[in-house]
């Protein structure tokens, strides 16, 4: 092995801690951004254990922040690591592991939630979905903030095979508030049930590996951290197009406390509702008294399967949205007692 080949399986050169890099740049954890540092580098690697074998893999990581989450991915002998960080007074602490790994860490600085991650590795990566997953990872400590909207959007990513899921079954390792990784991950019939877990399970294999107290993280969030890994399914178990699922999901789940019925009736137009409503859930064998926590993957894909057939039969379906009926409801009292007056 020649002299590079050597010092690429070493660890990093010692460098200054977390702490240090911390108070060398003046940097404070913005609570507008939903920012926590964690600094114990033991749970960093947890962390990064749980995404599996990362030696010459291509990752990702979002929102390094000071970067104990990127020491610790250089540390696993990465072939390359990307960067994506929104805050600039991040950039000068993660130059400086990118010098200490001889030019691995690669910075960009921008939004995750719009960087176009197609084409942020090289095309020899990419698999067929039905292939092993690819070398490409992903992991992150994420702002609590964005959390929920960004798996989401990975989600529909994931179900096009688009963004970074053109390489394939793209694994991702990630971060969440604990009650969001509960719902994640949580059963049909659990407490946490909901329309994150139902959009989630339907295409990934997805496991809540550890929590990590707050106490861990500077500052201290309120609620502990879940560690959630994700791994595609080569098979949906949903055959619909992702904002049919969408729709149909968050519709049952907007009344969680109410029997399912009164969720699928609001995707139809008032006039249509009850008779749509009782063709639906018959067509697709679901009882009209179980909650929506209570439906099965099975009952989802029926009931897409059915709302398909009658958005089939009738394309102005789809575009009916009863949070807008509602919304020109109310203009409309609105507008009529100004005349009154």
């Amino acid at each position: 092995m020649n002299i590079s080949g050597k010092l690429a399986t070493l660890r990093l050169p010692p460098l200054p801690t977390i702490g240090e890099i911390i108070k060398l740049y003046n940097l404070k954890a913005e609570k507008q951004l939903s920012q926590n540092f964690l600094l114990d580098l033991r749970l960093t690697d947890k962390i990064v254990r749980k995404a599996g074998n990362l030696k010459n893999a291509y990752v990702c990581e979002v929102g390094p922040g000071p970067g104990g989450i990127t020491r610790s991915i250089l540390n696993a002998s990465v072939e390359e690591l990307l960067v994506i960080e929104k805050d600039t007074r991040f950039i000068p602490g993660l130059m400086l592991l990118n010098e200490a790994s001889m030019g691995k860490v690669r910075i960009v600085h921008g939004d995750i939630l719009t960087y176009r991650m197609d084409k942020a590795f090289p095309a020899h990566l990419q698999r067929k979905w039905e292939d092993d997953p690819p070398n490409v990872h992903i992991i992150g400590n994420l702002p609590f903030s964005v959390s929920t909207p960004l798996i989401i959007k990975w989600l529909e990513h994931m179900a096009n095979r688009s963004g970074p899921f053109s390489y394939g079954r793209t694994q991702m390792t990630l971060t969440f508030q604990k009650e969001v990784a509960q719902r994640l991950t949580a059963s049909t019939g659990g407490k946490q049930r909901s329309r994150l877990s139902v959009m989630c399970q339907y295409l990934c294999n997805v496991k809540n590996c550890f929590t990590i107290p707050g106490s861990a993280f500077v500052p201290k969030p309120e609620v502990d951290v879940g560690v959630v890994h994700f791994t595609p399914l080569i098979q949906p178990q949903i055959e619909q197009p992702f904002k049919l699922v969408e729709k149909v999901v968050q519709s049952v789940f907007q009344f969680r406390r109410k029997y399912c019925h009164h969720g699928v009736a609001i995707l139809f137009p008032e006039k249509q509702r009850l008779k749509l409503t009782e063709q639906m859930l018959m067509s697709a064998d679901v009882d009209p008294t179980l909650r929506p926590g209570g439906l099965s993957m099975k009952h989802f894909q029926n009931l897409c399967n059915s709302y398909r057939e009658l958005c089939n039969q009738d394309p102005t379906l789809f575009a009916y949205n009863f949070r807008e009926e509602l919304r020109l409801k109310r203009l409309q009292r609105e507008a009529n007692g100004r005349c009154q007056k």
